[in-house]
C-alpha cells in the first residue's frame, strides 16, 4: 500500500514493514526543507503505528541521498543570524535525526548510490545498514565549506575513530565495501537484490515480539549513552554551529555552495 499524502518522501506499507523513501530522485534526493519535515511526519507516524514492527528509510532511483539541499540553503538561509541557524538546524538535523535513533522499533537503511552529508547522518542514526556494492559515503564539508562535519557527528560510532578521522580530514569516499568491512555495513549486495534483501531482512525482525524488540533497542542504545554518546552529539552540534561562523565557511558560501557540491562530487 503506498500513500501519496506525501510530495517528497514515498511511504509505502509492505505487511508489518513501513518503507519511507526520499523522493527527490532528480535532484539526488537532496534533503530540502520539506522533504526533512515530510520525512519526519512518516517516521513519527510509522512509529505509532501498532500494525508496524519494522522500518526501512530508502531512497528513489539512483541515490539514497547527496545530501542537505545546500542550493535551497543559499537561497533561503544564507543571511539567517546565529540564532536563526541554530533554531534551524537544532529542529530540522539534529533533532529531526534523533528521532530516527529513538523510535521503539527498529529501522534499517536501504542504501545505493551516494550517502552524502545529511544522508550520511540519517542513514547511520538507523540501527542497521543494508548497502549495494555501487553505495558510497562521504561526508566532504571540512574540505569544501570549512564545517566542523555534518550536524550530528556519528561518524566514530559507527565505523570507529581512526577511519572517522581519515574520512573527515581528507573529504574522501568510502565504499561500500569498505564500510561493510569497518562494520558501519551490515549486508553488502549487488544492486539488483538491495531491494529484496532489505525487506527479507526486516521481515525477519519483524518476527520477534515488537517488545522484546523494543526493550532490546533501548538497551543496546542505553549502553552508549553511558559512554557519552549523546553528551557528545550535543557538544559536537554547539561547535558545528560555531564553524559556520568563520571566515573559512564565510567565503565558502560567499562563492556559492553550488560550487562546493560541485567539488564534493568530484571526491
Amino acid at each position: 500500500m503506498t500513500d501519496t499524502t506525501y510530495s517528497e518522501i514515498l511511504y509505502e506499507q509492505i505487511g508489518a514493514i513501513a518503507r519511507i523513501s526520499h523522493n527527490r530522485p532528480a535532484a539526488r534526493n537532496a534533503e530540502s526543507k520539506l522533504l526533512l519535515n515530510e520525512l519526519n511526519d512518516a517516521v513519527l507516524r510509522a512509529g505509532a503505528d501498532a500494525d508496524i514492527r519494522v522500518i526501512i528509510l530508502a531512497g528513489v532511483g539512483d541515490h539514497f541521498s547527496a545530501g542537505h539541499d545546500l542550493k535551497e540553503a543559499q537561497t533561503s538561509r544564507s543571511a539567517f543570524t546565529v540564532e536563526e541557524r541554530w533554531d534551524y538546524e537544532i529542529l530540522h538535523y539534529f533533532e529531526f535525526a534523533l528521532r530516527i535513533w529513538d523510535l521503539p522499533k527498529p529501522v534499517i537503511s536501504q542504501v545505493q548510490g551516494a550517502c552524502v552529508a545529511g544522508g550520511f547522518m540519517v542513514a547511520n542514526m538507523c540501527d542497521l545498514m543494508v548497502a549495494s556494492e555501487d553505495a558510497f559515503f562521504s561526508d566532504p564539508v571540512c574540505q569544501t565549506l570549512g564545517t566542523a562535519a555534518v550536524e550530528i557527528l556519528i561518524h566514530p560510532w559507527v565505523m570507529g575513530l581512526r577511519q572517522a578521522k581519515d574520512m573527515l580530514f581528507t573529504g574522501r569516499r568510502i565504499s561500500a565495501k569498505e564500510g561493510f568491512e569497518m562494520g558501519m555495513v551490515n549486508r553488502l549486495v549487488a544492486r539488483a537484490d538491495l531491494e529484496s534483501t532489505t525487506l527479507a531482512l526486516a521481515e525477519q525482525v519483524a518476527k520477534a515480539p515488537p517488545f522484546a524488540l523494543r526493550l532490546t533497542k533501548r538497551s543496546l542504545n542505553r549502553g552508549y549513552d553511558m559512554q557519552g554518546f549523546r553528551t557528545a552529539l550535543q557538544a559536537h552540534f554547539d561547535t558545528h554551529q560555531l564553524s559556520h561562523n568563520s571566515a573559512e565557511f564565510m567565503a565558502a558560501r560567499d562563492k556559492g555552495l553550488g560550487g562546493a557540491i560541485a567539488e564534493g562530487k568530484n571526491r
